[in-house]
């Protein structure tokens, strides 16, 4: 079962005491919606051609494209009921990842860094955010990392800090360069399970100054920084991890988690926020959940 404990290192309103597991011995806090921005790419092109993650099979049982669709239409129809914009990038041929908008660019403050992918079938989903981004006319400062960066993927925002992931994509140098160009504290963590290889599978940023994590997905001194950082946060086990728990997406009440993460659903409800499922089965075949799907164009 997922457990809180304590209360968070980085200043923020209380959200309660707990006594043990899964246990709020106090009313949660008062958890306030915040209207988002989202970008999402349609699902046109998707399927699982190459592997570049434990989940990827093409050899597998093949993506239904038309469920495919229907799914992600109802992850666009659940922000939107919420009360958040979705704007839609279509898709490029011969690119089938481009769904998982997350990975195309990390935008804070009204400022754009460009993703730099590591796979060279991913690496021109680069530049093809990057340009509707620049067409929008919404932004006017972008910057770039000289190594690999893979977005929202492996950058959370949390307000005050970003926090940021390495080990399988993401280079550490680029969080030194992520810094300089926002102008804000990064804290990084090493990724250490090949099937969480991108930090938005290992956290979920629930708000501000709150988190859910898996703890098997980092090495011993990301999780004792997690640890201190966040003494409060929800942790889930592995078999939670699994159901893609923590690729998802808060709006600071209503989270969005796959229809799977039954545990977590219940945790978040202690805590006081309002779980939103969705069912994204084919997408879990190429290693992906509701946060992969979804960039969030922060102004």
């Amino acid at each position: 079962m997922p457990h809180v404990t304590g209360t968070p290192a980085i200043p923020a309103p209380a959200s309660g005491a707990t006594t043990g597991p899964a246990t709020v011995t106090t009313l949660p806090g008062v958890r306030v919606a915040r209207p988002r921005h989202y970008l999402m790419c349609r699902p046109t092109h998707f399927e699982v051609t190459y592997a570049i993650n434990p989940w990827m099979d093409p050899t597998g049982e093949p993506v239904d494209t038309d469920l495919a669709m229907r799914q992600w239409e109802g992850l666009r129809d659940a922000y939107r009921a919420l009360g958040h914009t979705v704007d839609v990038i279509e898709g490029v041929p011969g690119l089938p990842d481009m769904v998982f908008a997350a990975n195309g660019a990390l935008v804070v403050d009204g400022k754009v860094l460009g993703a730099s992918f590591l796979a060279a079938e991913r690496q021109p989903e680069g530049p093809a955010y990057l340009e509707w981004l620049r067409a929008t006319g919404m932004f006017s400062d972008f910057g770039s990392t000289s190594t690999v960066n893979e977005g929202e993927g492996d950058f959370l925002d949390l307000d005050t800090v970003l926090l940021a992931g390495t080990g399988f994509r993401t280079s550490r140098m680029a969080h030194g360069e992520a810094q300089e160009f926002f102008g804000k504290p990064v804290i990084s963590l090493q990724l250490v399970d090949p099937s969480y290889y991108h930090l938005d599978t290992a956290i979920a940023v629930l708000g501000d100054h709150d988190i859910a994590y898996y703890p098997g997905a980092f090495s011993p001194g990301s999780n004792a920084v997690l640890r201190r950082m966040f003494p409060d946060a929800i942790t889930v086990d592995a078999d939670e991890a699994a159901t893609f728990a923590m690729n998802s997406v808060s709006d600071g009440k209503h989270v969005v988690v796959p229809v799977e993460s039954v545990r977590f659903a219940a945790a978040l409800r202690e805590r006081g926020y309002d779980p939103v499922p969705v069912e994204l089965s084919e997408f879990k075949k190429s290693g992906g959940g509701p946060k992969c799907c979804t960039l969030e164009l922060r102004s």
